[in-house]
């Protein structure tokens, strides 16, 4: 069966929300990704780098949200 949501992760004593871990894995997805699509020029074709990252980063956002 599925685990229940927890909207509160225990980290150290400090309760932190579930959705900033998800965000904060998200931004450390675009860390990684942002140089690879770098070296292999990629980047080249979007139209608006900065727009296409922020994109990105619901995107993994959500993503991360619906698995964890």
């Amino acid at each position: 069966m599925n685990a229940p949501l927890q909207s509160v992760i225990n980290i150290g004593g400090l309760l932190v929300s579930s959705f900033l871990v998800h965000v904060g894995l998200g931004l450390l997805t675009m860390v990684i990704l942002k140089p690879i699509l770098t070296r292999t020029r990629l980047d080249r074709f979007m139209w608006n780098v900065p727009l296409a990252e922020f994109g990105m980063l619901i995107i993994f956002t959500g993503i991360y949200t619906i698995l964890l």
